[in-house]
């Protein structure tokens, strides 16, 4: 399989994967660049994922759908366009020759999903692989527009109990402004520090910072690490009332909000 990151917008990527044939792409925002990708690779579009109902991942599925024919995947209780296979946690989509399992991760909207196979080759080498759309990025984690910090706080404890090597696919090149922000938080994290330095070359260079991986994200995401005891001692300095996991986490989404 292959992986590739289709720029859109200011900093959206629409995934697309593909076996050299056929593919696949993640929250198609805009269709132009996903036809211009798959005429450039010679590739048939099987099937559209769709993660959410923001219109930056689905303002192109209508058209790719009429392009290309190919099926349309999304959440059942989010406003997607049709026709659409409505998905459930627990479903199971298979494409591509792969089985890709619908984990219900709701807290950026109220039905988000993300779509996650345990199987995926890639040059000879089997890893996990992960399309969680706006739930978490690298260094961060999506705005709650529709949920609550206990359900993103849930949500992200699924995603951090995928195995380490799972290849993560975050939905915007959001990394550098994150690891600010997570550097004020845990000023003192040497992996962070690291992982920082990496991204901010891998973007002089033009390149993206994603995929990322759930290792990756456990040393340095504060939004995986609010029960580490730095995460929640910094929390409590921002808000000294918080005294429990929710609040905790409510605290450091709430400082990432307003943080400049």
């Amino acid at each position: 399989m292959y992986l590739i990151p289709i720029s859109a917008f200011a900093d959206n990527y629409l995934w697309l994967l593909h076996d050299g044939k056929r593919a696949l792409v993640v929250d198609p925002g805009d269709a132009a660049p996903v036809l211009q990708a798959l005429e450039q690779h010679a590739l048939q579009l099987d099937s559209i994922l769709v993660t959410h109902h923001h219109q930056d991942h689905t303002g192109g599925v209508e058209a790719l759908r009429k392009a290309c024919g190919a099926k349309v995947y999304g959440p059942a209780t989010e406003q997607i366009p049709q026709p659409f296979t409505p998905l459930h946690d627990g479903d199971t989509v298979h494409t591509l020759g792969l089985d890709f399992h619908i984990l219900e991760v709701p807290g950026h909207t109220a039905g988000h999903i993300a779509f996650y196979t345990p199987f995926c080759n890639f040059d000879g080498s089997i890893k996990p692989l992960l399309f969680c759309g706006d739930t978490l990025f690298s260094g961060g984690c999506g705005r709650l527009f529709e949920g609550t910090p206990t359900q993103m706080l849930s949500s992200l404890d699924k995603l951090a109990a995928l195995p380490g090597d799972t290849v993560v696919c975050c939905a915007h090149e959001y990394t550098l402004s994150n690891l600010r922000f997570a550097l004020a938080v845990e000023p003192g994290n040497a992996d962070l520090a690291a992982y920082q330095a990496r991204c901010v070359h891998l973007r002089e260079e033009g390149r993206p910072t994603l995929p990322t991986s759930i290792a990756q994200e456990l040393l340095i995401n504060p939004f995986l690490r609010t029960r580490q005891p730095s995460v929640a001692a910094a929390a409590r300095r921002f808000d000294p009332s918080v005294h429990d996991d929710n609040t905790v986490f409510a605290a450091v989404r709430q400082w990432k909000n307003q943080f400049k």
